[in-house]
């Protein structure tokens, strides 16, 4: 079983491990902030794995290398949504400009059928996609990290991983935040895993509680010395298949066996002078993103002012469309025929914005999604890299839900992913995010489910400029807008462009929400006035972004996680 506190006689380790770990942190304060910074950057959710991200630049790996360092980091310092369990995008940009993007989202199991969620009615069954066996779509995040390794890493395979293995089995001192995560998950860890210990222990966590996790330290030396195989077939393969059956489950061995990564060529537009390179389908994130920005391009942002009455009910106006076309028009194009090329046609994104007013808010029940002449997804995780020579990744990785099924593989140490939610289990039956798809999302055997991640890297002028990403399920979009326009036409720093308060609109449920004083009164009242439905909503995304200057590097670390900014 899994260790989550030392027993008396590996104390002396332990407070050995914290000492160093102490002097370490003293060692690098000064390297940890906002910037600038010559030589690399690391931002993610946690310190230790952005610390673990920097070191590998400071050995003279790339941006890759730290990518998957941090990528099996984050499956031991923040579980619930760092993985091994899950899957997730990369955007890549090299310092010469060439781009690529990997896609290592999970896949549907090739038993699954469109009405498995479905009870004899036709109904939605409650909870089925979200904390069963049944949820799990095939993990893609040891593949993606593989192939990613394979075509660009520098750096040994094992030197990337051993970090990550260093961190399950010596523990680590937790946050505040994670403390409250295990707390909250506590009743319902113990509720799927009976007779396992993951996660669970006699009191309340609390910040400085030690976790160790020696199954899914095993789990990552399997990884370590076979790579793929180490996942995917062998021992770890068979405690999946074993965990599976407990549960009904449907995930196979011959499953695991055809999961592969799918590199795909970049979604590129342009805002202005920008460049954008974005993620394309099965991702709607930057389809969506390139929408929104054209949608409100022409406007005067800069002069109307950061989240005043205009730049809300404009922004809001785009969302509100650019949702409704994500419903019917997006899915895996390996299974559904995307029309890319409309949905980004500049003419029909003029044609959408033309039929709102200034003077009342568009009804949501009045919006469809757009028509072409002849045609018929809350945790997760981003990190944003950027090394000595100028090469950047943007990765957004996830479990789906906060923990994902809730569900730990038995011996392995690793949650299951939920991701199969993601899918449209009934056309117009929202998922756990409240996003509404049809046909196009629909659930086949072997199909990768839409999402909403949006990793994305920018340029300016032909030279590398932001590198931004974010969690939040359907807000992940959003964030990402908004951050974006936070620094080219708000004209904030990293810091304040990724901190500012956020508001989302997403088609339905037809309300905006805002973030705590995110609005002042005058703004609310007006947009009230006008028939806008203004609601309190919690903490939007976790951005985590790289601004690059003349003088260096700049990072944005979240403050609504434990996000984390290291430079050298």
């Amino acid at each position: 079983m899994s260790r989550h506190f030392l027993p008396p006689k590996l104390l002396l380790l332990s407070l050995c491990y914290l000492s160093s770990f102490r002097l370490y942190a003293q060692d690098t304060a000064a390297e940890t902030g906002n910037g600038p910074y010559q030589n690399g950057m690391v931002v993610c959710a946690t310190p230790g794995a952005s610390k673990i991200g920097a070191d590998i630049l400071r050995k003279g790996g790339n941006a890759v290398d730290a990518a998957v360092a941090v990528q099996f980091a984050l499956a031991v310092t923040h579980p619930e949504a760092g993985n091994i369990g899950g899957g997730g995008f990369m955007v890549y940009r090299s310092k010469k400009g060439k781009t690529n993007t990997l896609d290592f989202r999970e896949k549907a199991p090739a038993a699954a059928r469109a009405d498995m969620y479905l009870d004899s009615a036709g109904n939605v069954i409650p909870n089925m996609s979200l904390a069963t066996h049944q949820a799990s779509g095939v993990p893609g995040s040891v593949d993606g990290m593989v192939r990613a390794h394979k075509k660009y890493g520098r750096l040994k395979w094992a030197e990337l991983v051993q970090p990550a293995i260093d961190l399950a089995r010596n523990g680590f001192t937790i946050t505040k935040k994670l403390a409250g995560a295990l707390n909250w998950g506590g009743p319902q860890f113990k509720k799927l895993n009976p007779g396992k210990t993951y996660f669970l222990k006699d009191t309340p966590w609390k910040e400085g509680d030690l976790l160790v996790q020696e199954d899914l330290a095993r789990t990552l030396e399997f990884i370590r010395d076979n790579g793929r195989n180490g996942f995917y077939k062998g021992k770890v393969a068979d405690e999946i298949i074993a965990e599976m059956q407990t549960g009904k489950g449907i995930i196979t061995k011959k499953d695991l066996k055809n999961y592969h990564s799918v590199w795909r060529k970049a979604i590129t537009g342009k805002y202005k002078n920008y460049k954008m390179i974005t993620m394309p389908p099965p991702s709607s994130g930057g389809i969506a993103l390139l929408q929104l920005l054209h949608s409100v391009e022409k406007y005067p942002l800069h002069r109307w002012g950061h989240n005043q009455d205009s730049t809300v009910q404009l922004i809001v106006e785009a969302e509100r469309r650019v949702y409704a076309d994500r419903s019917k028009y997006l899915g895996d194009p390996d299974f559904y025929k995307v029309p890319a090329d409309s949905l980004l046609n500049l003419a029909y994104i003029d044609a959408r914005m033309k039929n709102f007013s200034w003077n009342a808010a568009t009804p949501s029940s009045s919006i469809q999604p757009g028509s072409f002449a002849g045609y018929e997804s809350d945790q997760t995780t981003h990190y944003s890299i950027v090394d000595k020579d100028g090469n950047a990744v943007s990765i957004t990785t996830t479990l789906n839900g906060s923990f994902g099924s809730k569900i730990i593989v038995g011996g392995a140490g690793f949650l299951l992913n939920n991701e199969m939610d993601d899918f449209s289990a009934k056309p117009g039956v929202p998922n756990m995010f409240g996003l509404i798809g049809g046909k196009a999302n629909s659930i086949q055997p072997n199909k990768r489910m839409l999402s909403s991640m949006t990793p994305t890297i920018i340029e300016k002028d032909g030279k590398l400029f932001m590198v931004v990403g974010t969690p939040g399920g359907s807000t992940i979009i959003t964030s990402v807008f908004q951050t974006i326009l936070n620094v080219i036409e708000f004209d904030e720093n990293m810091q304040q462009a990724v901190s500012d308060k956020r508001f989302h609109h997403q088609w339905l449920p037809d309300n905006v929400t805002v973030e705590k004083d995110g609005f002042s009164q005058a703004t609310i009242d007006n947009l009230t006035k006008k028939g806008y439905k203004i609601i309190p909503g919690g903490p939007s995304g976790r951005v985590d972004a790289i601004l690059i200057t003349k003088d260096g590097y700049y990072g944005g670390a979240d403050p609504r996680g434990d996000d984390t900014a290291t430079g050298y």
